[in-house]
């Protein structure tokens, strides 16, 4: 009675090895850091990093680590002054082809590192960072959506051959359609009814030609809004990946407002200039009738536009758009299979593969470019007055030429290499903010005022810890010390749970864990006066441990399973505190079932089992 099997034994001392391996690097701290991204195609390679180990050298700057990968180098520093001394020289150095930021690295061992264990993220309100409030402009959205269907009816009209007197946007909203006689517009109204059935078509007579408004229904302008909220998150997503920060909160508030959240940000303005631009992409054809020194001489055709590419070469594209960026879905690099060079693999929703097929048609093997278009604020004083100034960035990322009809799927080439491919994917698949966004909330949270955060956390957790070990050992004796070390390996379990998911600790999260460690012992408890009872009764000490985990079981299991339920439904329908509590209640309901259940039971095993007892020390 009483006696694990040996396979028991080895299982909860492997669970616990691997709990204090995957817990261990959250004793190490974080090193202030300086995070260089590369913008594009500039490169990281050793002469970068060379070049500017050298330069901090050269000024008296100590760096404790550099790591480097592909696309970004990271350097430690001893403190948070020569962490700043670095960034200036840094950014001076490079200049505007590299993204320099400030950061907090993990100081975890590189032999941790390369076993995969890594220490747990931590909250704005632990770490220190910024968090921004964000608002979609939907009027914004919905004139772009408005400005596309106005291309898109010149170009089905001129497909089929219905003459129009003009198409243009109102500024009170639609689109208007002028014809030179009825007959005309009633073709128009059919065609436009049969291939664009979300508009919704009112015939007007301003006294000298017929007209057509055309606008969208309401389900349209639902659909525009809510692809808007829901596209710029994900591009948010992606640009905060060139902060290099570890877990962003970027999570939709309300209609139309987005919460962004960067722990161990401490550069705002570059947060806000990375965040706040808006851009978006467009296809047009290269214009190959007309001579590019004639334009750039200021002869610019009416039917053309002058660009740059990203070289600063001048190239001419056609005024018409062939196809908007809104209607990528997915795009991904690769090489092409023909000829062996870089490509990018596009793949488009219904509609845009419909407007594709039918506008490439007559155009294969002519040049194609993409466009990238960003439009940036940036505030100025003017007059010793603060106003905020929008510039927009049109450049030519890439010509290639059209081998086939294009359609839902497609492949861009032309592309010099692998890694141009891949940032053009990246720029395609979510670059681009389907609507303008304007920060109208900034808050900045200090590394000294996380760090007491996190001492007042670990206080109270410490606190609560030592209280319930004092009144578990002298109300139990021998059994509350067991349970105090069961109690000890939950907490360490929880931080190794929290670590091996790479989850978030913020302060509910922190108020979750002092909470477990109240009911952490409740389990113990309730078998421990079980024990007592059938003590009590008159049963012998052994039996009377077998019936106490036996009977108690079940009001534990019940127990638990409501709060791991509650915790459950926290987490489903939460804002971000409320999912960092329901995270870490949950974790510490099923580590402390482990360590409460099978842990003691081992250790109770072990000190009594197979074995005369007369008297339990309980």
């Amino acid at each position: 009675m009483n006696q694990y099997p040996l396979w028991k034994y080895l299982l909860i001392v492997a669970v616990l090895v691997v709990g204090v391996f995957f817990a261990l690097p959250n004793i190490y701290g974080n090193n202030p850091a300086v995070q260089i991204k590369a913008d594009r195609d500039a490169p990281v390679d050793e002469i970068l990093e060379g070049r500017i180990v050298d330069a901090l050298k050269s000024v008296g700057i100590k760096t404790l680590r550099v790591e480097r990968d592909d696309r970004s180098l990271l350097l430690r520093f001893a403190d948070e002054n020569t962490q700043l001394k670095a960034q200036d020289q840094i950014g001076s150095d490079l200049g505007s082809q590299y993204v320099v930021a400030l950061n907090l690295a993990p100081a975890t061992p590189a032999w941790l590192e390369r076993l995969g264990a890594l220490p747990m993220y931590l909250g704005l309100d632990l770490r220190g960072g910024v968090h921004f409030l964000m608002e979609v402009d939907m009027a914004g959205a919905i004139r772009q959506a408005e400005q596309r269907y106005a291309a898109d009816l010149r170009q089905m009209l001129r497909e089929e051959k219905i003459r129009y007197a003009g198409i243009s946007r109102r500024d009170s909203g639609g689109v208007l359609l002028a014809f030179r006689d009825n007959e005309t517009r009633g073709d128009a109204y059919n065609l436009i009814r049969r291939e664009l059935p979300e508009l919704e078509l009112t015939e007007r007579d301003n006294g000298k030609q017929p007209e057509l408004l055309a606008r969208m229904n309401q389900r349209s302008v639902d659909e525009v809004m809510r692809f808007a909220l829901q596209q710029n998150i994900t591009t948010l997503r992606n640009r905060v990946n060139e902060l290099g920060v570890a877990e962003p909160v970027i999570q939709q508030q309300g209609a139309d407002r987005i919460v962004v959240q960067l722990p161990g940000v401490q550069d705002t303005a570059k947060a806000k200039e990375i965040l706040g631009a808006t851009a978006t992409l467009e296809f047009r054809m290269v214009d190959t009738e007309h001579s590019v020194q004639d334009a750039v001489a200021g002869r610019v055709p009416p039917t053309a536009r002058l660009y740059r590419e990203s070289n600063g070469s001048p190239i001419l594209l056609q005024r018409s758009v062939m196809l908007s960026g809104d209607y990528i879905t997915d795009a991904s690099s690769g090489i092409d299979q023909q000829s062996g060079s870089p490509a990018v693999f596009i793949t488009l929703d219904g509609k845009g593969a419909s407007l594709f097929s039918k506008r490439t048609r007559d155009k294969i093997g002519r040049p194609m470019a993409t466009v990238f278009i960003e439009n940036k604020s940036e505030t100025v004083t003017v007059d010793g007055q603060e106003i905020k100034r929008r510039t927009t960035e049109e450049t030519v990322i890439n010509v290639a030429t059209i081998r086939d009809q294009l359609g839902k799927r497609f492949q861009i080439t032309g592309l010099s290499t692998t890694e141009e491919a891949r940032d053009l994917a990246l720029l395609l698949r979510a670059g681009a903010l389907a609507a303008p966004i304007e920060i109208i909330e900034e808050r900045t949270v200090g590394p000294s005022l996380g760090q007491e955060n996190i001492e007042q956390g670990f206080r109270s957790v410490i606190i609560g810890f030592i209280l319930v070990l004092i009144l578990m050992a002298i109300y139990y004796k021998v059994f509350g010390m067991v349970a105090n070390l069961a109690l000890t390996f939950n907490l360490v379990m929880i931080v190794a749970v929290l670590s091996m998911l790479q989850a978030t600790l913020t302060l509910p999260g922190i108020a979750g864990i002092v909470l477990t460690t109240g009911m952490a012992v409740d389990a113990n408890v309730l078998i421990f006066e079980r024990i007592r009872e059938e003590i009590r009764n008159g049963n012998t000490p052994q039996a009377s441990i077998e019936a106490g985990y036996k009977k108690a079981l079940s009001t534990i299991a019940d127990a638990n399973i409501t709060t791991l339920i509650a915790a459950i439904v926290l987490f489903g329908f939460g804002t971000g505190p409320i999912k960092g509590f329901a995270v870490t209640l949950s974790i510490g309901i099923v580590t402390s079932m482990f360590t409460a259940i099978m842990g003691t039971r081992a250790v109770i095993n072990l000190y009594y089992g197979g074995r005369r007892v007369q008297k339990l020390l309980i």
